[in-house]
Order: C-alpha cells, then sequence, then structure tokens
C-alpha cells in the first residue's frame, strides 16, 4: 500500500488534482493545518511548502507502518514543521479549536461513519478556519475497453464490496453542511490518463484481483480484461478517467451559522 501510494502521489494528473484542491480550500502562509488519514504523507510534504517556516502541520492515521513510512519519506521536507500521531479520524487527540485548516482527502470513501470523522475535524478546527474534503467518486469511472459490460460488472461489483461509500464524492457538500460548517463549496476535478501510467495500472490490476477474490469473475476473465487494456495502451486508444469532487466549509462563531 505504502508503495502504491508513493507512486498516486507522483503522477503528473494526482500532482494536480491535489496541488489546485489546496489553493482552492485555501491552505496558506502561517496555517496550522490537520491532515485526517494521511498515509506515506504526499499531502503532508505539499502542505508544508504551502504553509511555510510560520506554519505547521498536524497528520494523522491508524497505521503505524503507514506513519513510520511517512515520517521517513518527510524528513527534509521543505517548509512548516510536521509532526505526525497515530490516531482515528472519529476520535481525534486535540483539543477543540487547534487548527485553522483540517482536511481528509481520498479518506471519506474508506469511512464507516463520515459524518462522526467531519464533525471531529470540525471541533478542532477554530471559528473562521476551514474544513477540507477531497474524493474519488466511483460511481463515475470513464474507461475504453472492448467489453463495456464487463468493465461496468467489475468496476461497480468491486467498489460496491471494499468501500462504505463508494459515491462519497457528490455527496461532500452535504456532508459538510451536516456538519454545522457554513459557507460551503464543491468543485469538481477529473484524474485522466490516456497513456496507462503505472498508477492506472495499479488501478486496474487491483480491481482485477478483487474481482476474482470476490467472485464477481474467474481469473481467465480478470486476465482477458487486464489485456483488453493493454492491447488500447499498445495501439494508442487508451483512456481512463475518474471523477473527483472538493468540498469546503467555514466554521461560524458561535451562536451564527
Amino acid at each position: 500500500m505504502a508503495a502504491a501510494l508513493e507512486v498516486r502521489g507522483r503522477t503528473p494528473s494526482q500532482i494536480r488534482l491535489r496541488r489546485r484542491f489546496l489553493r482552492w480550500v485555501p491552505v496558506g502562509a502561517g496555517d496550522r493545518v490537520l491532515e485526517v488519514g494521511c498515509g506515506t504523507g504526499v499531502v503532508v510534504r505539499d502542505l508544508a511548502a504551502l504553509v511555510g517556516r510560520r506554519g505547521r502541520v498536524s497528520a494523522v492515521d491508524t497505521s503505524a507502518t503507514l506513519l513510520a513510512r511517512a515520517r521517513s519519506l518527510s524528513r527534509g521536507a521543505p517548509g512548516g514543521r510536521i509532526v505526525f500521531r497515530r490516531a482515528d479520524g472519529s476520535r481525534l487527540p486535540f483539543g477543540d479549536g487547534r487548527f485553522d485548516v483540517a482536511l481528509a482527502i481520498t479518506v471519506i470513501l474508506h469511512v464507516e461513519d463520515p459524518l462522526r470523522v467531519v464533525k471531529e475535524m470540525t471541533r478542532v478546527t477554530r471559528p473562521g478556519g476551514r474544513v477540507g474534503l477531497q474524493d474519488q467518486d466511483f460511481g463515475l469511472i470513464g474507461a475504453t475497453h472492448p467489453d463495456r459490460e464487463l468493465t461496468a460488472k467489475i468496476f461497480d461489483g468491486v467498489a460496491a464490496r471494499i468501500y462504505a461509500e463508494p459515491h462519497s464524492g457528490r455527496r461532500l457538500g452535504a456532508l459538510l453542511r451536516a456538519s454545522g460548517l457554513a459557507d460551503v463549496k464543491m468543485i469538481a476535478d477529473v484524474y485522466q490518463d490516456t497513456t496507462l501510467t503505472q498508477f492506472s495500472r495499479n488501478f486496474l490490476g487491483r480491481r482485477a484481483e478483487n474481482a476474482v477474490r470476490f467472485g464477481i469473475v474467474d481469473a481467465p476473465t480478470a486476465e482477458r480484461w487486464l489485456d483488453g487494456f493493454n492491447a488500447l495502451r499498445a495501439e494508442g486508444n487508451f483512456v481512463l478517467t475518474m471523477q473527483y469532487f472538493g468540498a469546503a466549509g467555514v466554521k461560524p462563531a458561535p451562536g451564527r451559522r
């Protein structure tokens, strides 16, 4: 997983997606920022550069293994101070109003109780501060493939079995409003690939493996499905897109909505 997260982090279209989102929230110089579900620290390193030497980035994850990797990769990263802690997003170990910005990027779709996590993020954000979410929406994937019916069967079947909320992206704004945030805004963006990058290979390979594991298709069918993408790549006709949504809101002052 750590290697896959870093591959995604280095993919140009993914870099554009997340950096555009961070500027849009926005995250600025001197901010105290929290990232929930930091993984190997890909976003953390971007955040440290954005907040600069006067800022501070705190990051939490439930995985000790990923946190160890994040610490190693973030050592010497330019910008503000970075602090990692092992913690669950539904029980954040911080006092009220501690941060200027709280973020969860490609996390909410994995969470069984998203509202609880976002309410915790809101709690630790100061009045006037911002809470931002970004997620894929796995109901909105575009892929060229000779067998469209099989492709839909694999994409939809695997997503329904893996993610607590596979269509979370389109619902992020409503989630922020339900958490009491004001001035909620949304942005749509797209991961796009016409060259079959390593990130796309990893994504499609995991979908094929999980389709077999869940009994959606057998192994020869999954292999044939992957071969279809490789053939398109050889012809110069490969296309894969994934819809991303971002949402951000402002924590109102006490007594105001």
